[in-house]
């Protein structure tokens, strides 16, 4: 058996074989890729779908990813497409129900993301997955890193790989790709940054805000909307169709701000485990919902670490939905005074044999924006625990209520599809209209964007009415 090791599918191309014809060669399904989530088994599809334009009618795809289409995907892989993608849940239920046999036609076999999969608690589905395949095949091994679920699935799938590493830089250089770090000493300095950064518009363009928990999402997003900053909050817990839907709105320029989470945060369950409880305070979500990886995000001007990634790795990923296709992108990562020896370890995996500084510090003087801070105390006291668990259950049965209800009216009106945004305010706590306006004498000095910093009203007023004159006294 040939095997291979390689980084990134998007850097493979059709197979030779996928491509045979004639009526010596019977229709069967040739080709498996298994991916650890459903994000990641659409991207797939569409990249196979592309590579074959112009062999559309002889290279079929099927997408089987998708739990609550299990009826027209038994209709689909009863026509035996040549590629079956999906992941390793989905596959293997397909094969022990015999819709999905493989034993006697399988080629090739990729395995997309291989560092997530046993992260994802799939390692059971893959040993059950591998007694269903024939002894020969050519086998794809992809990912971003190298640790030990990576070598435990290469011992597992591979035997004697050829490995090929990629040599170019993990991220671009610093002509496209800008990276900062801010000190913050507090963590209301850090909310006070960010209201200052979007708020006065020093932040142009598409962004990502990530943080670490889902609970912290809800939180951001609260705040922001008490100042009338849209955003919305991509939630594994949703329907699959909310997320595609969250994601193709920001693609076409519905809203310009996104926060979101790790795939090791949004419903990366423990190793081994399929359910349960991720951090403290966010249930886990669907263990199938990646978000950090996987996503096709388009056109995003910056990324925004307002929560310190968890590991260096996870740096790169969430640096990565920036600067792509040779366009120019911006990473600032806030950091507290106790987490200095951590971005010390990313800086070190950044730098490389390089020993030069990657995160430079963002001139930023934060006594200039000190008469935000009443403002910024004010939201955050209205953003209570109480009031984001409102907000997550709100929003969780809106989406159920347009998924479900409204799917049939949707698809007689594709127009109407448009009104639904996922940035609306959520209100689940006291909103005070005037913290949505910023007077000119609170703007820093200097232009700001658009605005320049006028005088103070209360210290500049001038009385231009007639001056009283006393009438004199008739003698």
């Amino acid at each position: 058996m040939e095997d291979s090791e390689a980084l990134g599918f998007e850097h493979m191309g059709l197979d030779p074989r996928l491509l045979q014809t004639g009526p010596v060669v019977e229709q069967a399904v040739r080709g498996l890729v298994l991916v650890p989530t459903k994000e990641l088994a659409r991207q797939a599809q569409s990249m196979i779908q592309q590579l074959a334009t112009y062999c559309a009618r002889d290279v079929r795809v099927a997408n089987v990813s998708a739990a609550e289409d299990s009826a027209s995907q038994r209709a689909m892989l009863m026509e035996k497409p040549d590629v079956v993608v999906g992941t390793p849940s989905r596959i293997l239920s397909h094969l022990q129900q015999d819709s999905l046999k493989l034993r006697d036609s399988l080629e090739l076999l990729v395995v997309d993301e291989a560092d997530l999969l046993f992260s994802f608690g799939f390692e059971e589905e893959l040993k059950s997955l591998l007694c269903h395949l024939p002894r020969i095949y050519q086998a794809f091994l992809m990912s971003a890193t190298f640790n030990e679920d990576v070598q435990a699935l290469k011992e597992l799938v591979l035997h004697n790989p050829v490995t090929l590493k990629l040599q170019e830089s993990q991220l671009p250089g610093p002509d496209q790709l800008q990276q900062f770090q801010v000190v913050c000493e507090t963590e209301e300095d850090k909310f006070l940054l960010l209201y200052a950064l979007l708020k006065l518009s020093l932040i142009r363009g598409k962004s990502l805000l990530f943080v670490n928990t889902l609970e912290r999402s809800y939180r951001l997003r609260l705040f922001l909307e008490q100042f009338s900053i849209p955003t919305c909050v991509l939630n594994g817990e949703l329907p699959l169709r909310s997320r595609c839907h969250i994601i193709s709105q920001f693609n076409q320029g519905f809203y310009d701000c996104v926060i979101a989470t790790d795939a090791e945060v949004l419903g990366a369950p423990v190793k081994g485990k399929r359910r349960g409880r991720g951090p403290k305070g966010d249930k886990a979500s669907d263990p199938e919902a990646g978000v950090a990886r996987g996503i096709d995000f388009h056109h995003v001007s910056a990324v925004l670490n307002f929560d310190l990634p968890p590991t260096p790795e996870a740096y790169i990923h969430r640096a990565g939905r920036t600067a792509r296709a040779n366009n120019p992108g911006i990473v600032l990562t806030f950091v507290l005074p106790t987490e200095q020896s951590h971005l010390g370890k990313i800086e070190e995996l950044l730098s490389g044999e390089n020993r030069g500084p990657i995160l430079l510090p963002y001139q930023f003087r934060m006594e200039e924006i000190e008469g935000f801070r009443y403002r910024c105390r004010d939201a955050m006291r209205s953003v209570t625990k109480q009031a984001i668990r409102e907000a997550r259950l709100k929003e969780i049965k809106e989406e159920l209520l347009h998924s479900e209800k409204l799917k049939t009216y949707f698809e007689d009106n594709p127009r109407d599809l448009q009104l639904l945004r996922h940035d609306l305010p959520l209100h689940p706590a006291v909103v005070k209209p005037h913290l949505g306006h910023v007077p000119d004498y609170l703007a820093p000095s200097g232009r700001v964007g658009q605005r320049v910093k006028s005088q103070n009203p209360l210290r500049s007023f001038k009385h231009k009415g007639k001056k009283f004159r006393p009438t004199a006294k008739p003698s």
